[in-house]
């Protein structure tokens, strides 16, 4: 079974940065998972639908969507089997609760998540 569990969330003030963290059980089924599978950082805000904000595949290509672009940087670290997201320039529409998970998700992968609050 594959566990991610993330971290790194908190209060933040408009313009600050954050740094989240997202941690894949190493056992074979995680460093499986981890060594095949494009990874994402997803947020869904109070109200919205869940939202795909930034990927990266196992070669370290990445993806962002366009709200975050130039501000938010996806990383993984395969031998430690982790991956972060830097965000900078934090906004109030960046206020979500924060998910990492493969690409295209897996239900079975849902953390507990990650608050981000932007506020001043």
């Amino acid at each position: 079974q594959v566990q991610l569990v993330e971290s790194g969330g908190g209060l933040v003030h408009p313009g600050g940065s954050q740094r989240l963290s997202c941690a894949a059980s190493r056992n074979i089924f995680g460093i499986t998972v981890f060594s095949i599978k494009d990874l994402g950082w997803y947020r869904q805000a109070p109200g919205k639908q869940r939202e795909l904000v930034a990927a990266i595949s196992p070669d370290g290509s990445t993806n962002y969507t366009d709200s975050v672009k130039g501000r938010f940087t996806i990383s993984r670290d395969n031998a430690k089997t982790m991956v972060y997201l830097q965000m900078n320039n934090l906004t109030p529409e960046d206020t979500a609760v924060y998910y990492c998970n493969t690409v295209p998700y897996d239900d079975h992968y849902w953390g507990q998540g990650t608050q981000v609050t932007v506020s001043s």
